[in-house]
C-alpha cells in the first residue's frame, strides 16, 4: 500500500491497438486504450492514479501510483498486432502492514495488538503462552488482531510479542 506498481504488457513492435481492461473489487471498471493508426490514447472511468508508464507506442506498461486497497482487482492487457492478439492478466492484491502496539492491561498482563493489517497478522510470544488471539474485521478489508499474554509461571518479568505478516515481521518487548 502506498507504493507505485508497474504492470507490463507483451510488447509488440507492430501493435495496432493496446487496451488495459481494469476490474477493481471496489468501484466500476475502467479502460485505457491506444490506437497506433491515429497515435491516440483514450481513457474511460480510470482514476488519475492509473496511466501509461511510458508512451504506449513504445512500451504499453501500466503504472498505478499510490496503490490503495481500492486498486485490488483484475488487470488485463490486450495487444492487437499483425501476428495475432496477445493477453496478459494480473490479479492485484494489496498488502497493508499492521501497526504494532504492546501495552500492559489493568491486571499487568502484556497485550499485543496488530492493528488494521491486510491480511490478518499472526501474533506469537517468545515465551510460551496460552493466549487466544481475537480478530476484528474492518469495513476497508483490514483486520486488527489482539492477543493477551497469559504466562504459565508467575515469575515472568519481560516478554516479547512477535507479529508475522507478508508485508514484514515486527516485534516488541515489555515488562509489566
Amino acid at each position: 500500500i502506498g507504493n507505485s506498481s508497474d504492470l507490463t504488457c507483451p510488447p509488440k513492435s507492430n501493435a495496432t491497438m493496446v487496451t488495459w481492461k481494469i476490474s477493481p473489487k471496489i468501484g466500476g471498471p475502467c479502460t485505457l486504450g491506444y490506437r497506433a493508426d491515429r497515435n491516440k490514447t483514450d481513457r474511460t472511468n480510470c482514476s488519475d492514479s492509473m496511466d501509461w508508464k511510458f508512451r504506449p507506442d513504445q512500451n504499453p506498461a501500466l503504472e498505478i501510483r499510490q496503490v490503495g486497497i481500492a486498486h485490488e482487482g483484475n488487470y488485463t492487457c490486450e495487444v492487437v498486432a499483425t501476428e495475432g492478439n496477445f493477453h496478459r492478466t494480473y490479479h492485484l492484491t494489496v498488502l497493508v502492514p499492521p501497526r504494532l502496539t504492546l501495552y500492559c492491561d489493568d491486571h499487568r498482563n502484556p497485550v499485543c495488538e496488530a492493528a488494521a493489517g491486510k491480511p490478518a497478522a499472526h501474533i506469537s510470544w517468545v515465551l510460551e503462552s496460552n493466549s487466544t488471539p481475537r480478530e476484528e474485521g474492518h469495513d476497508n478489508g483490514t483486520v486488527t488482531v489482539l492477543s493477551k499474554f497469559t504466562a504459565y509461571s508467575t515469575d515472568v518479568t519481560n516478554t516479547t510479542c512477535i507479529v508475522s505478516h507478508p508485508a514484514g515481521n515486527q516485534s516488541k518487548s515489555i515488562a509489566c
